[in-house]
């Protein structure tokens, strides 16, 4: 779905355009739309979950330039001097990719804008599918800029609308932060009209936007007095909103927690800072001497609470409310039975326990012979952020370490010049997170002759966020052909003189190639080179079976953690025989290659026509 699909046809709206119309969309469908309605140019970002789709919702439009960037700061870079050029911009990424971007987003809160400028941060309370869940909010202060926090799809549109207008009003970038439960739930969005904003073209400015450290000094104190004016302009701001009646308790709240707040406590008189940064401490003093008791339910850290207290304002807030982890309803309902002595809610049936399945790799995913065989090799595996994360976990258990994108190189070398390895040191990568952090690792691993391996895995696309295109795929998010990016080509041009390339499926070919590049002395690369198995292009060959009177049970087969290899009901002296799923098996062979008694073969061809219909 994109955010220009019209639906609930029966409410008003002109029924060419769907102007008017209100059409169910995500958070980040929301944001897409209110970018295209403030008439934004150019589209930018990394993928990564909760922002993704974002981008994705908009990359069929013409008259927009949507692309993905080759990391978080290149699209902050690119989005940067699209503003300075006179257009409209919008930077996205998850969380952790503004501390990828933040040398650029630090020094543009000092040289301002053109045209309007809105970076999206999507921050991932609760790491559905992140390393940490940093409250980006303190990225606002640090800077010195606006930060727009919309509670639900609806707002998602109107306050992205509303960034591009405060961006060029105060010459400012703008945050807009949301989080996991904005970005993927949907709400009724009204649709707007899309308004073109004329292109006004770069002014030379070398005062303003050349940063040597003379200049600098003089854009500093500008900052400050542009937050001088963003704070009078929050203090009358509309997106600063107080509902209810009540005086007993008040409570001030931001972002999804004023969802939770309305639905633990619908009597209670709330302030919502529709903008929380800067704070509107001259509101929140007259809202605090309106009520008898004054809370603040926030996500993550004490933001709020801490600015709350410093003015002077009594408050309380993480006594009751959790700094780590999501909230929700039933979270924010503990909290005020707990703050204002308030009788139990009603009792909750607790679900049936349900069987735990730990996260594997896909059936025939071309990540886990790479591992099977680093574990025989008996490597320190310093690994890095993507689906082939899942290493780390039985019965894999190959990964060692994972802690941002593109550290598993540089970790790797300081592995090995330490000394303490106690095995040989290998460094995993996928293909577009080696294009969007890993290089100047291996550059500092040549330029030092650091004597580790670096493990390349190329499936072709950025497949932990959905299977999205990269520098190395030759397509770009509108879907032009462009020129890919041939990892052999760069890492001998970096210096790398031992580089491989295997097909992953050849377990045994893979395995020489890892012990021999761990053999070679100074850097060495292998690239693995096989698609990934939930690509666009399915690659999938016949099905395996296992030939029960041939099994031993051994169950070697269970060491790759295949999803398709599943307990048969047969035994074999006292242990279970295995069976293979048809219907997910890929065809990939692995099962095969680790079958002692081989007793895993191609399921008949005359079987295969019975099942797909060909």
């Amino acid at each position: 779905m994109t955010v220009d699909t019209i639906a609930d046809s029966e409410v008003e709206g002109d029924a060419d355009t769907g102007i008017g119309s209100r059409v169910l969309l995500s958070g980040n469908e929301a944001v897409a739309r209110g970018a295209v309605e403030a008439g934004v140019l150019v589209a930018t970002g990394y993928p990564g979950t909760p922002s993704t789709e974002i981008l994705e919702s908009i990359a069929d439009r013409d008259d927009i330039d949507v692309r993905w960037a080759t990391n978080e700061k290149v699209a902050l870079d690119v989005a940067l001097g699209a503003s300075l050029g006179g257009v409209r911009a919008l930077a996205t990424m998850k969380h952790v990719g503004l501390n990828v971007a933040s040398d650029t987003f630090m020094t543009t809160a000092y040289t301002g804008v053109g045209a309007g400028l809105v970076i999206v941060t999507a921050d991932d309370p609760g790491m559905h599918s992140s390393q940490n869940e940093q409250d980006n909010r303190g990225f606002a202060r640090m800077a010195g800029v606006p930060l727009l926090e919309p509670a639900d799809s609806s707002e998602a549109r109107e306050y992205t609308a509303i960034a591009f207008a405060i961006s060029e009003e105060f010459d400012t970038p703008v945050l807009v932060r949301t989080t996991t439960r904005v970005s993927h739930n949907r709400g009724l969005v009204r649709l707007g009209p899309r308004i073109e904003h004329p292109t006004t073209g770069f002014t030379r400015d070398p005062r303003k936007y050349v940063m040597i450290p003379s200049h600098a000094r003089l854009r500093r104190p500008e900052m400050l007095k542009r937050l001088e004016r963003l704070t009078g302009y929050v203090e009358a701001s509309p997106l600063t909103v107080e509902s209810g009646r009540s005086s007993d308790i008040g409570v001030v709240t931001s972002g999804i927690a004023h969802n939770y707040v309305r639905e633990a406590l619908p009597d209670a008189k709330i302030l919502k800072l529709g903008m929380s940064y800067p704070v509107p401490i001259k509101a929140i003093r007259a809202f605090a001497e309106s009520v008898d008791r004054l809370l603040v339910v926030e996500e993550l850290d004490p933001y709020l609470e801490n600015d709350i207290l410093a003015a002077g304002i009594a408050v309380e807030g993480k006594a009751f409310f959790s700094q780590a982890g999501e909230l929700g309803p039933d979270a924010v309902r503990r909290g005020f039975a707990t703050a204002l002595a308030l009788p139990d809610g009603p009792t909750i049936e607790p679900a049936p326990p349900t069987v735990a399945r730990p996260p594997l790799m896909c059936p025939g995913c071309p990540h886990t012979p790479p591992f099977l065989a680093l574990r025989r090799l008996g490597a320190v595996v310093t690994g890095d952020i993507g689906c082939y994360t899942l290493a780390a976990l039985a019965p894999l258990s190959a990964m060692d370490t994972c802690v941002a994108m593109g550290s598993s190189i540089g970790m790797a070398a300081g592995m090995a010049a330490s000394g303490g390895a106690q095995g040989p040191v290998v460094a995993t990568i996928g293909d577009s997170t080696f294009l969007h952090g890993g290089i100047p690792g291996l550059v500092d691993a040549v330029y030092n002759q650091a004597d580790i391996t670096v493990l390349i895995l190329d499936n072709g696309t950025v497949a932990m966020t959905g299977g999205q295109e990269h520098p190395g795929t030759g397509i770009t998010l509108q879907e032009s052909e462009t020129t890919p990016v041939d990892l052999l080509a760069l890492c001998r041009a970096l210096g790398v003189d031992d580089v491989r390339v295997v097909d992953p499926y050849d377990l045994g070919a893979t395995y020489g190639a890892l012990e021999a590049a761990i053999a070679s002395p100074g850097p060495s690369v292998v690239i693995t080179n096989r698609p990934c198995v939930e690509a666009p292009t399915k690659v999938r060959d016949r099905p395996y079976e296992v030939i029960a009177d041939a099994c031993t049970a051994c169950q070697a087969c269970m060491t790759a953690g295949c999803p398709s290899i599943v307990w048969s009901d047969e035994t074999f002296e006292g242990r279970r025989k295995v069976s293979i799923d048809p219907i997910t098996c890929t065809g990939c062979t692995l099962c095969a290659q680790l079958c002692p008694p081989l007793a895993i073969l191609p399921t008949p061809s005359s079987e295969i026509e019975v099942r797909t219909g060909v």
